[in-house]
């Protein structure tokens, strides 16, 4: 790895631990305060980061059109805590492993988000992971359509971001989203990435 790469994993490293603030799928809109769910389900998703042509990039997966919550919509992997699961560390590792075939031998932890909160009615804990050697994406088709990787500077470029809108129970909800190519990242995920370039930002 070169010598930028290194200092960038080691500026996420430094700069996110315990810092930020919680998120949620309102947050940019004034009377979301009591639009989320009380009752959360505790849940886990992995910022897993890879080294590719000497730069870094984000693994991200379009979710699957069968899916029961958030169908067709780009997300990271990740899921629910299963009740085997001793922490949201391992349910990150888990579902990564089942849903892209990333062995959790291959993931070092460098950092993690503040909870976001969903209007589905999940608590999630996003974990940042360098993968730390090659490996053979291995894609359950029942929950994702497609990985793919985005830059990292691209994704930590705040001017990237933008703010828009749609109808949700008859009113109109803003959220953020970051284009890439012809892959719309909207929603959770975006709010998500939104908070770790605010956090690297500073």
């Amino acid at each position: 790895m070169n010598s930028a790469n290194q200092v960038l994993l080691e500026n996420i490293k430094t700069k996110t631990l315990n810092s930020g603030v919680m998120s949620s799928d309102f947050d940019l809109n004034l009377d979301g305060s009591d639009q989320v769910s009380q009752k959360l389900t505790p849940a886990a998703v992995l910022i897993a980061i890879k080294e590719i042509d000497e730069s870094l990039h984000i693994l991200l997966t379009k979710r699957s059109s069968n899916l029961k919550n958030h169908p067709s919509q780009i997300s990271f992997p990740g899921g629910k805590r299963d009740t085997g699961d001793l922490s949201l560390e391992i349910t990150a590792l888990r579902e990564a492993n089942e849903e892209i075939g990333l062995s959790p031998e291959l993931v070092t932890f460098i950092g993690s988000l503040p909870n976001h909160k969903t209007v589905t009615g999940f608590d999630v804990k996003p974990y940042l992971g360098f993968i730390n050697s090659p490996f053979k994406a291995r894609i359950n088709k029942f929950e994702v359509e497609e990985l793919f990787t985005v830059p990292l500077n691209h994704l930590l470029n705040l001017e990237n971001f933008y703010i828009e809108s749609r109808k949700w129970k008859n009113e109109n909800r803003f959220y953020y989203t970051i284009p890439y190519g012809p892959y719309y990242i909207w929603g959770a995920t975006a709010r998500i990435i939104r908070s770790l370039a605010e956090i690297i930002a500073k």
